[in-house]
């Protein structure tokens, strides 16, 4: 008789028991669970905090990473397992990206979409709230390419990598 799917995703005591192909098949289902989870959170953060990683960041995702390891395949070290899920996840984040070209509305809502951050010369200043983006970091961006400032800015867009593109106002 199948088990429930709530029963299935409870987390299973670590041990010498043998991996079954339905265990690893509920390990698949935990690790793509866990996979859109950390996607959604990662989207929620926004461009700028995931395009300037430091070395506290660094070290924030290597634990998260560990942390997320328990959950996926609940403690236990087993090769089969392993290869299992990471297969799982490399034709998940495979697939995932064949349907976002194919679907270029629902790349914007997962992936999301370039911002304008200055037009013509005038700041955005609610682009620049919405996205966490610092005055101090645009006029950063700004002097970056050897301009003087925002009315020198035909448009500044903040990419979906976390960067900040600058196209120069061109002056009569």
């Amino acid at each position: 008789m199948p088990l429930p799917l709530t029963a299935l995703l409870a987390s299973t005591p670590p041990g010498p028991s043998p991996i079954t192909a339905q265990a690893v098949v509920v390990q698949i289902v935990k690790a793509v669970i866990v996979m859109a989870f950390l996607l959604a959170g990662f989207r929620l953060l926004g461009k700028r905090e995931m395009s300037q990683l430091t070395v506290y960041d660094l070290a924030m995702l290597f634990a998260l990473s560990n942390a997320v390891q328990n959950a996926m395949t609940a403690g236990r070290g087993n090769l089969l397992l392993g290869l299992g899920l990471s297969g799982a996840i490399v034709v998940v984040a495979w697939a995932l990206g064949r349907v976002l070209v194919r679907a270029p509305r629902l790349e914007a809502r997962i992936i999301g979409s370039p911002t304008i951050l200055v037009n013509h010369g005038v700041v955005l200043d609610r682009n620049l709230r919405r996205q966490r983006v610092g005055r101090d970091e645009l006029e950063a961006a700004i002097r970056g390419i050897g301009l003087a400032g925002p009315d020198q800015v035909g448009l500044a867009v903040l990419e979906v990598d976390g960067s900040i593109s600058i196209v120069p106002r061109h002056q009569p």
